[in-house]
């Protein structure tokens, strides 16, 4: 589909390439079903030429069945090779399915969404196109200078004029690649752009409506939704444009072939047999190049989104799954780190260091935007543009498995996300459920008797609790979730936010039974009232260490901090211990 893919055997193109045999295999059938092409020309010359002049019936039941069991043999040949391909779409989608879907939640999660959500149509795009009727016109194609050479045959002036027709075809064939290959991408892109737009309002249906915003979203949609209008009905004026001229060009090698025929005819270098034969022959010539033209927007729609799926698993490339580890103890290790965002001047991170041990708790203070929620993400390895050394017990983060990684470590989000199933599966992250780990942590995060009083408890589903959910019970399920198992390393974004007092009990309860059991929490917040399960504090300003060490050192410094300008000068900041200490404030 693009050449430069096949040959240079990206992922994509050497999966396509295992499936080699199938399309063999198609190919062989295509031979048989264009070489039978030629029975009804053949059997066409033979009733004019041999039947009508010795008037012979058994010559004409003879040449019938004959016919007929070709036709059989070519009626098989096609349904087999379709059948086929199908049977290879559907195992292309297996081999890739998962795949694909791997690379577009890393795509996601890496905060270049735009491709990843499209990958899946992408996919299904290719599928469609290889098991379609388009790329039978690319295997009957190579067969016309079959037909072409037969035409000679008869005549050599037949077999130019074919010739001539056929460069025609061609040249259209390229025109239309060329004026409607830009235009159709896009118009594709800005139908994405408008579906993106759509749904990421239609999410906040509530807010839009609340607040009488409907009208001025709807002028900014219509905008978008007018330019791709604009760009789709050039895309088809273009399109349909060819389409006719080609259909002129059918129709006019239909009539010049039979005009070119007869003047054979008439001239005595040919008999009327070949010349009807000789027409329908010229026609099943140039049908491939035909259909190749009909189905040009799909060829370049097709090769778009194999070319938009190559570079998805080209930039999210397979993990290795028999990297394996034991389990970790939760020793973390950063080592001046930088983290960095598209379309920002200066990193989000600059030069983060810190160390934290099993059995003690970070606290993460610091203001609206100094890094918070980035250096959680940093913590658990989902932040996409980072430098520096993350390492969890002495090695990369980036070099664990991720499925082997993710029942040892626990995040609960700033911003909750519950997912379609049960209260219990949501805690149980969607693996088996194990009950006494399910109840535990709902029992650790004070939700076992709230989940108790609903009609099915645990088995109650989120579509059919999410309404009866305040956002703190939301976050308190969320909390579940992230401490189910007893993970090694827990890191919580704001778990505070929206608990009140009891829910915030029961947050200092969990962060203490966890740090009992000797795992690694980091508490990301702006309430005072955490600061007081913390072992070291790590105070952020613009995206830098203001202080770090523990707690008591860095509270005192703060308060000297905090004193007139006339008072006695503060100590330096503490920092912490190895791996490097924090840079001075200012």
């Amino acid at each position: 589909m693009a050449a430069s893919g096949f040959f240079g055997r990206s992922e994509l193109a050497a999966t396509l390439y295992t499936f080699r045999r199938e399309f063999l295999i198609v190919g062989i059938f295509s031979l048989v079903a264009n070489v039978l092409m030629l029975a009804p020309t053949l059997y066409m010359l033979q009733v004019y030429d041999r039947v009508l002049v010795s008037r012979s019936e058994l010559t004409l039941l003879v040449l019938s069945l004959i016919t007929l069991f070709f036709f059989a043999v070519m009626a098989f040949a096609e349904w087999s090779r379709s059948r086929l391909l199908v049977r290879a779409g559907v195992r292309l989608d297996a081999v890739l399915s998962t795949r694909v879907f791997n690379a577009s939640f890393e795509a996601n999660l890496s905060q270049s969404g735009a491709p990843a959500q499209r990958a899946f149509n992408d996919l299904t795009e290719v599928r469609q196109f290889l098991t379609g009727n388009g790329i039978f016109a690319f295997f009957d194609a190579p067969w016309a200078p079959i037909y072409i050479g037969v035409l000679f045959f008869l005549h050599p002036f037949l077999g130019w004029v074919s010739i001539a027709f056929a460069l025609v075809q061609a040249a259209l064939a390229w025109f239309g690649h060329r004026r409607t290959l830009a235009p159709a991408e896009e118009a594709s892109k800005a139908a994405l752009d408008v579906n993106l737009y759509l749904q990421g309002k239609l999410r906040n249906a509530e807010v839009v409506e609340s607040m009488g915003m409907l009208s001025g979203l709807r002028e900014r949609w219509s905008r978008r939704h007018a330019e791709y209008m604009d760009r789709q009905g050039v895309t088809q004026s273009m399109t349909h444009r060819i389409t006719a001229i080609s259909k002129w060009v059918r129709y006019c090698q239909q009539s010049l072939a039979l005009a070119a025929g007869a003047l054979l005819v008439i001239e005595g270098e040919l008999t009327p047999g070949a010349m009807i034969a000789a027409n329908v022959l010229m026609t099943r010539a140039l049908a491939p190049i035909d259909q190749m033209v009909n189905t040009w927007r799909s060829f370049i729609g097709a090769r778009s989104a194999f070319l938009r799926l190559e570079q998805l698993l080209r930039a999210h490339p397979e993990r290795d799954p028999a990297l394996s580890r034991v389990p970790p103890t939760g020793e973390v290790t950063l080592r001046e780190v930088i983290a960095t965002a598209p379309g920002r001047a200066t990193p989000i991170l600059q030069g983060v260091s810190l160390q934290a041990s099993p059995g003690s708790v970070t606290v993460v203070l610091g203001p609206s935007g100094s890094g918070k929620s980035t250096l959680a993400r940093v913590l658990m390895g989902i932040w996409p543009d980072v430098s520096g050394e993350v390492l969890l017990d002495g090695h990369p983060l980036d070099g664990w498995s991720r499925a082997e990684l993710g029942p040892h470590v626990g995040y609960l989000p700033q911003d909750v996300e519950l997912f379609d199933g049960t209260i219990a599966e949501n805690i149980a992250r969607f693996a088996e459920i194990e009950s006494e780990k399910v109840i535990a942590a709902a029992r650790s995060a004070g939700l076992h008797d709230m989940i108790l009083r609903f009609p099915k408890g645990y088995d109650t589903p989120m579509g059919e609790a999410g309404s009866l959910l305040s956002g703190g019970q939301r976050q308190r399920i969320g909390l579940a979730r992230a401490i189910y198992g007893d993970p090694a390393l827990i890191v919580l974004d704001e778990p505070n936010a929206n608990l009140d007092d009891v829910g915030e009990a029961a947050l200092m309860r969990a962060v203490r039974e966890l740090r009992g059991k000797g795992r690694t929490v980091f508490l990301i917040t702006h309430r005072p009232g955490a600061v007081a399960a913390a072992d070291q504090l790590l105070v952020l300003r613009d995206g830098r260490v203001l202080c770090q060490g523990p707690r008591d050192s860095v509270l005192s410094w703060l308060q000297a901090q905090a004193r007139p300008a006339n008072a006695t000068p503060a100590s330096q900041p503490p920092s912490a211990a190895p791996p490097a200490p924090a840079p001075a404030p200012g």
